[in-house]
């Protein structure tokens, strides 16, 4: 009976880990649509669908390739990789337009924000 319900806390916990990472992730789209010319996001559901997009897509990148896919993950692998997805988020998300500039601006704006804020962004 006690390992049902550490089961279900580690499984209730593991929801809100990741409904926060979910969360954090399109607070810090917000903030890099903002600070990155040539990259925009409008509107809430974007934000959210955006950042559904890119989490998945970082998991792929990781899971398939072995690669840490976040700005500063492994350097320059990582933060081309991290560019491409961002990249590649907007033919997937409504209302995200992203150049290949604004790709690489906005790889380096989460990257940094990844670094100061607590928790894996990316």
């Amino acid at each position: 009976m006690v390992h049902k319900e550490q089961t279900d806390r580690h499984a209730h916990s593991s929801f809100f880990g990741w409904l926060g990472r979910l969360v954090l992730v399109a607070v810090v789209l917000g903030i890099t649509s903002f600070l990155t010319p040539g990259f925009t996001i409008e509107g809430l559901w974007s934000f959210l669908i955006a950042a559904v997009v890119i989490t998945v897509l970082d998991y792929f990148a990781e899971s398939f390739m072995g690669v840490d896919a976040s700005p500063i993950g492994k350097g320059i692998k990582g933060f081309v990789i991290s560019a491409i997805i961002i990249y590649l988020a907007q033919f997937l998300v409504p209302n995200m337009s992203v150049s290949i500039i604004g790709a690489l601006l906005a790889a380096l704006v989460i990257g940094i924000l990844d670094a100061v804020l607590p928790g894996k962004v990316m």
